[in-house]
């Protein structure tokens, strides 16, 4: 294509796609005039004459006429960037000749679109063009943008230290020109807080208007609503109740991924690629590095993604994804920095490890009790013939004795509510729906007083779960249910403070998944929000039924998951593979038919993917007539390495009915080839596939003869490409009614289950801290055994005067009974270098509170650094170090902070970082806190 033609054939089009109609000169003018100096231009060998004249392709005009942005057009088959530098220059010189802002900048080839935000991001290949509001509303922030380094941060919102230096962090990353973050945050440590946080900021400050924030389901989308409408009550949110059309006058925006998608390929709702200023990415992992991770290219945004992934757990691809090196996220807090800290900021938990017999020696002869062997021959069945694996349970064999006993060790082993009668909020994680259903019964069997309400199945397929008033709702802000039976969809995201036992009635082999379930309980109370059923809460329990801890000891990372190939690929890779066999045979039968697939699937490829587009030139490469005419093993090569993958980008489908496609695809190549061991194993599968189709469903029943034909032998061995292809046809689109394996159904009994290994464990950041607890727990229960037969500690109690002499007496009486108690234990127990033994009995007798130095220390720094809301990234760093310094050695001199460990920060230690006068009002801080 010439240049003329690509602008007017293609340019157009994606312009008349973004609103820009080229034909109103009040919109875009073609051709437009710039009068460049030839100095600016660096012309050489040119004649010397002072000003020529140059033709920008395209201006876009804001509605108050003025200049938005400059686009330079090239040939089709040419390399876009050659009109980089052209184009910069046109919008240099039509500031000038304009004397207004300065235009924004594209350059295209029609195909590839670059945009360049010149002054402030390099270019960033685009996919569409902005609208007019899209292009004001950038030119807006672009004029009213403020430094982030004096933003003030609302710390209302998020003011906790570690959440203040993770905003200040993306704040100045965003001021070094980058674009995408990764902030790795345990859960509980307010990872959506500390985004709404900088959300704010960033609104304030004039970065951003229109904010995305993506979520994996339904019901964290409630859940993150909820969040905004509560920190940012004053911004417009999408979706309100019940809204279900896509608004474009709101500002925060909080949505599911393939909702997003949607809005990405559907012509008739489609959403402009400059649209969102900010997406955030809630719990970043494997799924958006597929079809998903196109919602990202798509849009031209500054990235955030969050997750509670251990930093050395977190797959390569995230890293790489939001452009940070491995194993360095913009900011990390962890589950044991925020356990360790004084007060503590998550909940420490504690496990139990219960093991049944017949989860540890199957169940069969041996292990069945006599008189359910006795049971069983009175049935008339053979016991011999039971014989399963502890491995196997729940999915070959279900045996309601075991599930019995779990249910009562928990009942048993559980964390109370202050009644101690009730177990406190509980998740079980089961192994599947079907398994969640029947721990449901043996609840409702056991403890029938509750009527139902003690324990109910909270799944995502129950349309009852959702809303107010629904089964989540009820969890988490009623009495009852108490227990919260799920499959997968409490594992993760889900935050309900209150959660006091977690239940592994299942295995986990994703170290991700794992500590994302154990981060269901980490979370502590609010002050402000105690619920009656849950007034306090130092700790959670984790019943471990299925030896998960003992698992991640062995294997750190868990199972190494290869990645799958998505089914439509596969699909496709074996269409061209039955091609080339037939080829090979020269078989017109075979030949014709697969190669009318072949086309077909490439001509149903979504070409609005940004995924298809970006190989748009490969894909019309397959679309032309002539590929096809002469298909040699080097065409086949090229179907394979550069076709194939893009079927990644199909969505939408029944993935039952593809499925069966390629099962009976994979047969037929197998028979082509004469792979008769192959053969037989896929014709059973493909036969057992069949028997599951409902003959009672009308719709079923009307291929009766040919679903009872096709599972004869007589049928495959007599089986043609003809039959092959009509079982496609006829059947392929009946299985999505496939009644699941309805022959495999597990084996069901009723045997008494005993109790092989329990066992406490610690297991956490705080295992030292136990012995340091049990003496404390002495010293006060000794300190109440001595109240009613020490005339002084009632004194004490009663605030009447005490003289030296007695607290003498007092301080060796106590130093000589058991556990020894002295001043100088007593200090190291409860944290205190300063205080006297008077104020340790007043503390423990309940008079007043005796706060350990790190909690001093903590609150003094937080609230310190919560009034000093301009500090950067590396003043917070500093202050975070004094902070532990000081709790380590309980004191700080001035001489200290120019010495290391304090040098790190910088070469001249507190001179290097802080200004004269902010350095006096540390010192004065320090010397007040001392004091």
């Amino acid at each position: 294509m010439t240049e003329k033609s690509t602008c007017k054939e293609i340019i157009d089009s994606h312009l008349l796609k973004a609103g820009w109609n080229v034909n109103d000169r009040t919109q875009v003018i073609e051709e437009f005039l710039i009068s460049t100096s030839t100095e600016d231009l660096h012309i050489i060998n040119e004649p010397v004459i002072k000003y020529r004249a140059e033709f920008s392709d395209y201006v876009l005009l804001g509605k108050d006429g003025k200049p938005l942005a400059v686009i330079e057009a090239k040939k089709s088959i040419v390399d876009a960037a050659i009109g980089r530098e052209q184009a910069k220059q046109y919008c240099y010189h039509l500031q000038k000749q304009s004397g207004g802002e300065l235009p924004f900048c594209f350059y295209t080839n029609g195909h590839e679109i670059y945009f360049w935000d010149l002054d402030n991001y390099p270019p960033k290949r685009v996919y569409g063009f902005p609208t007019r509001d899209d292009l004001e509303r950038y030119l807006y922030l672009r004029k009213h943008r403020k430094s982030l380094s004096q933003e003030f941060i609302n710390t209302k919102i998020a003011g906790r230290e570690y959440q203040i230096r993770a905003i200040r962090s993306v704040m100045e990353s965003l001021e070094k020109k980058r674009s995408k973050f990764l902030l790795v945050m345990a859960t509980g440590t307010g990872k959506t807080r500390t985004v709404i946080s900088l959300i704010d900021a960033l609104m304030r400050g004039g970065w951003i208007e229109k904010v995305l924030f993506l979520v994996d389901r339904i019901a964290l989308q409630g859940q993150a609503l909820d969040d905004f409408k509560e920190y940012l009550p004053n911004e417009p949110r999408w979706p309100q109740y019940q809204e279900t059309n896509f608004a474009t006058d709101r500002r925060i925006y909080v949505s599911t991924y393939p909702t997003i998608l949607n809005l990405i390929r559907n012509q008739n709702t489609k959403t402009s690629p400059h649209f969102f200023d900010l997406i955030v990415v809630d719990e970043s992992h494997r799924s958006i590095y597929n079809t998903y991770q196109e919602i990202l290219q798509y849009f031209n945004t500054i990235t955030l993604g969050l997750t509670a992934t251990p930093t050395d757990v977190i797959d390569h691809n995230t890293f790489e994804l939001f452009d940070c090196e491995d194993g360095l996220p913009t900011f990390a807090y962890s589950y044991e920095e925020a356990v360790n800290h004084t007060p503590t900021y998550l909940s420490d938990f504690q496990v139990m490890k219960i093991k049944t017999k017949f989860q540890v020696e199957g169940i069969n002869k041996r292990t069945i009790s006599l008189e359910d062997q006795k049971k069983l021959i009175l049935e008339g069945k053979e016991v011999a013939e039971i014989n399963y694996e502890g491995t196997e349970l729940e999915r070959r064999v279900i045996n309601k004795g075991t599930n019995t006993l779990i249910v009562r060790e928990f009942m048993e082993e559980s964390i109370k509510d202050h009644n101690g009668v009730l177990p406190g909020k509980t998740i079980f994680f089961c192994i599947s729906k079907a398994h969640a259903r029947r721990i449901e019964e043996i609840f409702n069997s056991l403890y029938a007083e509750y009527a139902g309400e003690l324990a109910k199945v909270i799944v995502s397929d129950d349309p009852r779960v959702y809303g107010k008033g629904g089964l989540l709702d009820q969890f988490k802000n009623q009495d009852l249910p108490r227990i919260a039976i799920s499959v997968d969809m409490l594992d993760t995201g889900i935050d309900v403070r209150e959660i006091t036992n977690l239940v592994f009635a299942k295995p986990v082999y994703s170290y991700t998944k794992f500590w994302q379930m154990i981060g269901r309980g980490t979370r502590l109370l609010e002050p402000t929000k105690i619920k009656s059923w849950c007034t306090e809460k130092d700790t959670f329990l984790i019943l471990d039924c299925w030896d998960n801890f003992e698992y991640f000891k062995l294997n750190p990372k868990g199972k190494n998951l290869s990645s799958q190939i998505p089914l439509p690929v596969r699909l496709f890779g074996l269409y061209v593979d039955k091609l080339a066999i037939g080829l090979e045979l020269d078989d017109a039968e075979v030949v014709e038919p697969t190669l009318n697939k072949v086309k077909k699937a490439i001509a149903d490829l979504p070409l609005q993917s940004i995924v298809i587009r970006d190989a748009i030139t490969l894909v019309e490469q397959v679309k032309a007539v002539s590929f096809f005419k002469e298909l040699t093993s080097d065409k086949l090569l090229f179907l394979q390495e550069h076709i194939r993958p893009l079927f990644r980008t199909i969505s939408g489908v029944d993935f039952k009915v593809m499925r069966f496609e390629k099962d009976i695809l994979e047969i037929s190549i197998a028979h082509l080839q004469e792979e008769k061991k192959k053969f037989e194993a896929l014709k059973n599968a493909i036969i057992e596939e069949i028997s599951e189709l409902p003959l009672s469903l009308n719709k079923v029943a009307k291929h009766k003869d040919l679903i009872q034909q096709a599972q004869t032998d007589y049928y495959w061995n007599t089986i043609t490409e003809k039959k092959l292809s009509n079982l496609v046809e006829q059947l392929a689109p009946l299985m999505m009614y496939r009644e699941g394996t309805m022959r495999m159904l597990p084996a069901k009994y009723n045997f008494v289950d005993v109790l092989l290994e329990k066992e406490r464990v610690i297991f956490g950041p705080q295992q030292e801290a136990v012995s340091i607890e049990r003496y404390k727990e002495m010293v006060e229960e000794k300190i109440k055994i001595l109240f009613n037969d020490l005339p002084i500690l009632k004194k004490i109690k009663d605030n009447e005067p005490i003289s030296d002499i007695e607290i003498e007496e007092l301080t060796w009486l106590l130093s000589h009974e058991s556990p020894h108690i002295t001043v100088d234990l007593l200090r190291k127990v409860y944290n205190n270098r300063n205080a006297a033994l008077m104020q340790f009995i007043k503390h423990i007798l309940g008079i007043e509170i005796l706060e350990d130095l790190p909690t001093t220390i903590t609150k003094a720094f937080d609230t310190f650094i919560a009034n000093q809301s301009d500090l950067s990234g590396k003043q917070l760093d500093f202050l975070r170090l004094l902070q532990t310094f000081l709790i380590e050695k309980g004191s700080v001199e001035r001489k200290d902070l120019i010495s290391a460990p304090f040098t790190r920060i910088h070469p001249n230690g507190i001179r290097g970082v802080f200004d004269g006068k902010r350095m006096e009002e540390i010192l004065q801080f320090i010397n007040a806190l001392a004091a």
